[in-house]
């Protein structure tokens, strides 16, 4: 499984409006790393963030954790609503 695909199962598995999920990856400016930028809808960001942006922080620990595993660059994921 990619990033991509272990983030946007990660925040699936939080929203409700489950087809309004976009997880794509860009190049970054940076050596070694990573930007994944989720998009998904504005009601969502909530459970997405979590309070105090606990669960947005998980979501970026498991991610990381599994490009420690493979590729050992790191990740930086961006989260936004449209």
């Amino acid at each position: 499984m990619s990033l991509v695909e272990l983030t946007e199962f990660l925040v699936k598995s939080l929203v409700v409006n489950k087809e309004n999920v976009s997880v794509k990856e860009f190049e970054s400016d940076e050596e070694n790393t990573i930007l994944i930028q989720v998009l998904v809808d504005s009601e969502d960001m909530g459970r997405v963030i979590g309070k105090g942006g606990k669960l947005a922080n998980a979501v970026r620990t498991l991610v990381q954790a599994s490009s420690y595993i493979k590729d050992n660059k790191k990740v930086r994921i961006n989260i936004d609503s449209f």
